[in-house]
């Protein structure tokens, strides 16, 4: 007697112990049907890559709802299959769809894992970026007023008043179109000509520093009345270091690669 109970106690925990590695591969047992922990993790990896694409943090209380989610999917699921909608026409092409779906992007995603941007690619870019940035040989920046009306005649009295000791500022806030500048005495800061509208910029490059106008200058915006109060040369923009940027970098040149894998596919692909 004492050794058959010796051998069921025996019996039980080695039937216990072969039977955690099985629930652990598993989260729940919903009506009898176990939900796998794969489902899980594959979900999870979902949630993280999301966030590192946003640069979002996961919440530590996630890991609960995903569990709860999973186990929802699961009822739901089996209500379907037990209504029959695996069967119809519909629910098939969804899932073809859905097929094409996750194995293209496994393409894509075994694609890039192989085609790494490196640092040399990420760097040569910025570098193209840079220079890009760099103003032309002898480009100059202007440090300009104006003052914008409608109609010719009201410009060429404005010019009149001016050479007469008219003070810019006070004609501008009170009589300018522009609402950006007007309400600053007509001043638009330190720009490169080839921010503004062609007529206004031909106009601007051929004054100094000091000089106003002789004659209004028409643009699609109206009559502009033209001061020039300083001439500098121009600066490249202060840009952000390499190491600042290198992730926009590299996920733009990642793309560009990807766009190229795809245009080749296509172009060598026989269509008829």
């Amino acid at each position: 007697m004492k050794k058959q109970l010796l051998a069921a106690t025996a019996a039980a925990m080695l039937a216990g112990t072969l039977a955690l590695p099985a629930m652990a591969q598993n989260i729940a047992i919903v009506n009898g049907k176990p939900v796998p922990k794969a489902r899980l993790d594959a979900l999870a990896e979902q949630i993280k890559a999301q966030a590192a694409r946003t640069g979002q943090p996961v919440p530590p209380e996630v890991d609960k709802q995903l569990r709860e989610e999973v186990i929802a999917r699961e009822i739901f699921m089996q209500e379907a299959q037990r209504r029959g909608l695996e069967a119809s026409p519909d629910f098939r092409a969804k899932m073809e769809l859905a097929r094409q779906s996750v194995l293209i992007n496994e393409l894509f995603a075994d694609y890039q894992a192989k085609n790494k941007v490196t640092d040399e690619e990420a760097k040569a870019e910025y570098d193209r970026v840079v220079g890009s940035q760099a103003p032309a040989a002898g480009a100059k920046e202007y440090k300009a007023r104006h003052i914008l009306v409608e109609k010719e005649d009201e410009a060429k009295a404005i010019i009149a008043q001016l050479k007469k000791g008219g003070k810019f500022e006070d004609i501008a806030k009170k009589q300018s179109k522009d609402p950006g500048s007007g309400a600053q005495g007509g001043d638009l800061g330190w720009a490169n000509p080839s921010g503004y509208v062609p007529e206004f910029a031909d106009a601007l490059k051929k004054l100094n520093k000091g000089q106003l106008s002789d004659a209004p200058v028409k643009s699609q915006f109206g009559y502009h009345i033209i001061r020039v109060d300083d001439v500098r040369d121009a600066k490249a923009p202060e840009l952000p270091s390499f190491e600042q940027v290198k992730p926009q970098i590299v996920q733009q040149l990642q793309q560009q690669k990807l766009v190229k894998f795809q245009e080749d596919l296509r172009a060598k692909a026989k269509v008829e």
